[in-house]
């Protein structure tokens, strides 16, 4: 899917660099298909890092998409340059005022999470962005704390503190294969987790809603969707780099805490990439069966 983003992202020089196709606005328009629109609301400290991982994924298939990059307004970035922020996002409130729809949203994770939800700076706006997503947005799918988050927030289920960090990767068993989402998946395979709570798989099973298609004997839960497909909760990083979890891990040590190494995620003293195969199969199989089959041509019948 060449995805349509600014010419002048810093993000591009990454992408061209690894050979993942992209578009600019301007080739774009010549070509007559309408492309999905897809909004990324980015919570995570490293903008340019999480831009480069999720456009990495999402270039990878075959459709055009247009990319939105949006921004909370409640809460003021510490790590990314405000001119950054206006140049390449628009907040939330300014997608409202232009009356925009979206085929799928994408709600990162954050480095929240051992603060209660209603403590977050933001949690206010993100319920808002969670409610107006519900007639604004056709498919979302969380990432890691948003998947929290939005478990919380849609369906009231809490989280719960680990005590230690769940850091590494885990392999992880496929159910219900009859969900287009792991169509194609191995019976087992592997994906980074980076998290300190969790969310437990049999308060997930009373909600009828709700179906659990991956999980993890040793880390817990992985891929859990709707039933309706509208929402779609991945609950540890498949969008992370070779050496996301070598760089938190170096980070961690060096501010003073005792996280252990990452788990089953070195091989022969050196980060391993284990898990981009199926990640990249994930959000093929979401934006195709959950988002570009179903969703109107027209996105002001969204509803």
């Amino acid at each position: 899917m060449p995805v349509k983003i600014d010419a002048d992202l810093p993000a591009a020089k990454f992408l061209e660099r690894e050979n993942i196709f992209f578009m600019t606005k301007e080739r774009a328009l010549s070509q007559e298909i309408r492309p999905l629109k897809i909004a990324i609301l980015n919570l995570m400290p490293d903008k340019t890092a999480t831009e480069t991982q999720l456009l990495r994924l999402i270039g990878n298939t075959p459709l055009q998409a247009e990319i939105v990059l949006i921004r909370t307004a409640t809460y003021e970035s510490k790590h990314t340059d405000e001119e950054y922020l206006k140049s390449f996002y628009m907040t939330f409130d300014e997608a409202v005022a232009r009356h925009l729809k979206f085929d799928g949203l994408i709600i990162t994770g954050a480095p929240v999470e051992k603060m209660e939800f209603t403590s977050v700076a933001y949690w206010d706006e993100l319920n808002r962005i969670m409610t107006w997503a519900q007639s604004n947005v056709y498919s979302s799918m969380y990432i890691c704390w948003a998947a929290q988050a939005a478990m919380y927030g849609l369906y009231g289920i809490k989280k719960y503190p680990l005590e230690e960090k769940m850091f590494g990767v885990f392999e992880h068993n496929v159910y219900d294969r009859t969900n287009p989402l792991v169509r194609g998946f191995n019976d087992v395979f592997h994906a980074p987790h980076s998290r300190y709570t969790f969310v437990r798989r049999e308060d997930v099973e009373k909600t009828d809603a709700l179906t659990v298609l991956a999980d993890s004997d040793e880390a817990g839960l992985y891929l859990v969707a709707s039933k309706d497909l509208r929402h779609v909760f991945v609950f540890g990083h498949g969008e992370y780099d070779v050496n996301t979890l070598d760089d938190e891990y170096r980070r961690d040590r060096g501010r003073g805490l005792k996280t252990k190494r990452p788990k089953h995620y070195y091989r022969n003293g050196k980060p391993f990439m284990s898990w981009r195969a199926h990640e990249s199969l994930l959000i093929s199989n979401w934006l195709n069966y959950c988002v570009y089959q179903i969703t109107p041509y027209d996105l002001k019948e969204l509803r």
